[in-house]
């Protein structure tokens, strides 16, 4: 009798557990191969179970860390210390990790410290700046030197890790798993209240922004333009489901509250938010994982941000950087809602990040990588 694979993932905050929920969800139904052991931290909480409870995944363990005005030392301290005994319990053979959080640094560093294989999920991304995005940069940089395991998105990502010399014969082109979740999340019967209060002929706006390094004045700059835009537009109307910082909320109600056309709303759980994103005309968003899935939908991304480790994206032309600046975020706002062939150019722009396959194509790896199948997965490769 084969000795089966045990895989326990490490995640901790809603993107992360919105992008390794397919993965759980592989592991589980393919019993005879691994044996799937789930460990959350809860560095996000609410937003965290959300995305548990949608995808009915029960975790194995709750570290349960989170707690008010957290610092990132906090976090890193709290992790190494209560995910080490439970190492030492399950004696995993491989911890997966994913993306670039706090959580994902710090529960490959303890792996590490145990001597267990390590994984990441959407490895090789960057921007060769480490002040941007803060931490994130740096938490996905250390990852991947102590990763054994890389699951690169992209041809870009699996490139950027050549260029750090890590092993060739280790990294796997996967596509990227939150493609894998959106098609689990789309309904063409979705219903939301948000979307009772909007004129269906107008020209709806999703916008999202919470990023560390915008928090302040940079924000209020955006914020300034779209309320400027929404003035002079009126087939537009703005849906923000505001993220729960109290700076972020501070900003957003000073700036955007009065507007009876600009809807703040509360965080969306993934479906409400895939759904909503689907029935969008345009998305602005700092976020990283928006970046990939709204492609998927046919939506043009204005991202708010000077820089993206996401740069295949910018390549396709589904997304444009526009940063910050309050005019430069308006004209770009304005571009999309007055010209319609570059909005069509960029709306049937082809999906660089995946196909959906991510999650077969790492699981096949993990196989591969412990002798249990011969083969290794195809590289996912973007349709022309």
């Amino acid at each position: 009798m084969k000795k089966k694979i045990k895989v326990m993932s490490v995640f901790g905050t809603r993107p992360e557990a919105i992008k390794m929920a397919p993965i759980i969800l592989g592991l589980q139904s393919d019993h005879h191969n691994f044996t799937s052991v789930t460990v959350v931290t809860a560095q996000h909480r609410e937003m965290l179970d959300q995305v548990l409870n949608i995808f009915n995944i029960r975790p194995d363990y709750d570290l349960n860390i989170m707690h008010k005005q957290q610092s990132l030392e906090d976090i890193t301290s709290r992790v190494i210390t209560i995910l080490g005994p439970i190492l030492e319990k399950e004696h995993p053979d491989i911890v997966l990790v994913h993306g670039d959080t706090t959580t994902t640094f710090s529960a490959a560093m303890t792996a590490f410290y145990h001597s267990i294989a390590i994984g990441h999920v959407e490895a090789g991304l960057r921007t060769w700046n480490k002040e941007s995005p803060f931490p994130e940069e740096m938490n996905r940089q250390l990852t991947d030197t102590l990763s054994d395991l890389y699951f690169a998105p992209t041809s870009q990502s699996k490139a950027n890790l050549l260029k750090e010399n890590h092993s060739a014969e280790n990294i796997f082109i996967t596509g990227n798993t939150a493609i894998d979740a959106l098609n689990q999340t789309i309904s063409h019967n979705f219903h939301h209240q948000v979307l009772d209060v909007i004129d269906p002929t107008k020209k709806m706006v999703l916008v999202t922004m919470h990023r560390r390094e915008n928090l302040g004045m940079p924000m209020r700059q955006v914020f300034y333009a779209i309320r400027r835009v929404v003035r002079d537009n009126p087939e537009v109307e703005v849906v923000y489901p505001v993220h729960p910082n109290p700076k972020v909320r501070m900003v957003a109600k000073d700036v955007l509250g009065d507007q009876p056309r600009i809807h703040l709303i509360d965080p969306l759980d993934v479906i409400d938010f895939h759904n909503i994103a689907a029935r969008s005309y345009f998305i602005m968003t700092d976020s990283g994982g928006i970046q990939e899935e709204a492609p998927s939908l046919g939506k043009p991304v204005l991202v708010l941000r000077d820089n993206t480790e996401r740069p295949e994206g910018v390549a396709a032309g589904t997304l444009k950087l526009v940063g910050t600046n309050s005019n430069k975020v308006e004209i770009a706002m304005q571009e999309l809602l007055e010209d319609k062939s570059k909005y069509d150019r960029i709306a049937n722009s082809v999906n660089p990040y995946g196909d959906g396959k991510a999650t077969q194509r790492i699981l096949q790896a993990i196989a591969y990588y412990f002798h249990l199948v011969g083969n290794a997965p195809m590289a996912f490769q973007p349709n022309p």
